[in-house]
């Protein structure tokens, strides 16, 4: 059983709660998928180790994939200039930590998006709905755009923000029992 993008936006989405109880109706509802996409990807996420039987994030295991698998398993794809949510390099936790001009400017496409720029696949196609109203789980996957798109300096800056956001004294998963 292999993992599907949707499996990650559900586990970032856990740890973006930061340990708060959840239900998979509620994430269905908050990541514009249905419940049963939601249940299979719960059971695939705890076969191949990112969640516990408890179906809690297995923090190291999620962290690992992020930083050496997701951009061979989900490569980024950029497209042609358009309106969407703004995404790496120039959205929040790497925006101003870096020399970006207007064209580097990338967006996930989105009707009612704020931003222009280039536009890129996003890890599942809800996810710009998803971070609207959720600002961890948006920088998190803005994060991890970084790492499935970025250059080398975006790539070791994500990776070190990443790193530090899944440390067990993170405010993202302090709450989760080590």
């Amino acid at each position: 059983m292999g993992v599907k993008p949707q499996d990650i936006l559900i586990v970032l989405k856990i740890v973006a709660l930061g340990g708060k109880v959840w239900k998979q109706g509620d994430l269905a509802d908050q990541l514009g998928l249905s419940r049963a996409e939601v249940s299979n990807s719960l059971a695939r996420s705890v076969d191949v180790g990112l969640l516990d039987d408890q179906k809690q994030p297995q923090h190291q295991a999620i962290l690992e994939f992020l930083l050496f698998g997701l951009k061979y398993v989900f490569p980024a794809k950029r497209g042609a200039i358009g309106k969407g949510v703004l995404t790496t390099p120039c959205a929040a936790p790497l925006s101003g930590k870096l020399v970006v001009t207007s064209d580097d400017f990338c967006v996930w496409p989105s009707s009612d998006g704020p931003a222009k720029g280039q536009e890129v696949e996003p890890l599942y196609r809800s996810v710009p709905d998803a971070v609207k109203s959720d600002p961890a789980l948006y920088e998190l996957l803005v994060l991890v755009d970084a790492v499935r798109l970025g250059n080398v300096r975006e790539v070791k800056l994500a990776s070190e923000e990443l790193r530090k956001r899944f440390k067990p004294e993170s405010k993202f998963i302090k709450a989760f029992a080590w």
